[in-house]
């Protein structure tokens, strides 16, 4: 056996090695993720302005009607929407290398809402080929809203990323003004819905929604998870990932589409929660590592559990009244944003 064969084989008996230690650290943080989502999941069927306990829910018929009819839809409607927009802002935030990248701040959940709003404006029980037309409204909003803040912000091969961000501020702006029209023209009652509706709320009636929801989510989940090695390279660099054979136009395209669906269908039902894309991605990197790999599916993971908490949050701080779930998101996310902002310009300073 020659020197070189030795060396050749110690070289790949430490690639395995390393693989499979990451491996096995990915097994460990996805079995705690799930442990965490069971304990938040707990806590949130819990709390409200009545908690709900065991035994009055072994013996009292109007507790297990509540509990089975309106908190469980909820809470599980909480992990799904949580779910989604976190698992949207990791792919945004690889794909666009940029960490303030998230549904609300690229325009993605304002063109939502533009779309949706319509949709409630016109009729919210019109459905096409048996899809409710507001998931078909969100979605093309959604679509359109993120390809006008690509093209904006791309300069030939390059995305600028102060210029994606104000992009998408902007197309926020104009979605905002277009909803808040259509609000001050409609009817009383849908002008109440639209209201309702644009603060964010998770109120749902048993799982028929639900599985309606899950239809289009679960396909959109899975792309993005068999997109995550491509959405890692992307995240390195563009001509990198190129040079690897990641076709960078295709897995664009792809993730534009994916992320349209999954935001639109969202919006349409939760409304404009924001800054959950944006928070959680940013944890998932913080405690398992920077490789979008592992970031995304424990990214899918918090996001479910963070929804949840803020949801039981709304429920119950106020007592019998109850905060609108975006206005939670919103307290904890906003300083979150300014930070992260302040953040990279020092970097960026230095």
């Amino acid at each position: 056996m020659t020197v070189e064969t030795i060396g050749s084989s110690q070289s790949s008996a430490a690639v395995g090695s390393r693989g499979n230690s990451a491996e096995r650290r990915f097994a460990r943080a996805l079995f705690l993720l799930i442990l965490l989502l069971a304990g938040c999941s707990l806590v949130a069927l819990w709390a409200g302005y009545e908690p709900i306990t065991l035994p009055r829910l072994l013996t009292d018929e109007v507790t297990r009607s509540v509990f089975f009819r309106l908190r469980l839809p909820r809470v599980v409607m909480a992990g799904i929407i949580g779910a989604t927009l976190a698992a949207v802002g990791a792919a945004l935030q690889a794909m666009f290398r940029n960490p303030l990248a998230e549904p609300l701040t690229l325009g993605v959940s304002g063109g939502g809402a533009l779309g949706a709003s319509l949709a409630i404006a016109f009729g919210w029980g019109l459905r096409v080929s048996g899809t409710p037309i507001v998931f078909v409204a969100a979605f093309a909003g959604a679509l359109l809203s993120v390809s006008i803040v690509y093209r904006l912000a791309r300069t030939g091969a390059a995305i600028a990323p102060g210029s994606l961000l104000l992009a998408g501020i902007v197309v926020n702006l104009i979605a905002n003004a277009g909803v808040l029209t259509i609000q001050y023209t409609a009817d009383q009652s849908r002008s109440l819905q639209i209201l309702r509706w644009l603060i964010g709320s998770l109120d749902v009636v048993g799982f028929s929604l639900i599985w309606q929801m899950l239809l289009f989510l679960v396909p959109g989940w899975i792309v993005l998870l068999l997109m995550a090695r491509d959405l890692h390279l992307l995240a390195v660099d563009e001509e990198a990932a190129a040079s690897l054979g990641v076709n960078v136009r295709r897995t664009e395209r792809i993730i534009y589409l994916v992320s349209s669906l999954l935001v639109g269908v969202t919006v349409s039902v939760g409304g404009s929660i924001g800054f959950v894309g944006l928070i959680v991605p940013h944890i998932a990197r913080l405690l398992f590592g920077q490789d979008t790999r592992f970031a995304l599916p424990c990214s899918l993971l918090l996001g479910a559990g963070f929804l949840m908490l803020a949801d039981a949050l709304a429920r119950s701080v106020l007592g019998q009244t109850e905060l609108p779930v975006g206005a939670v998101t919103g307290v904890l996310g906003g300083p979150f944003f300014l930070w992260l902002m302040r953040r990279q310009q020092r970097y960026v300073a230095f």
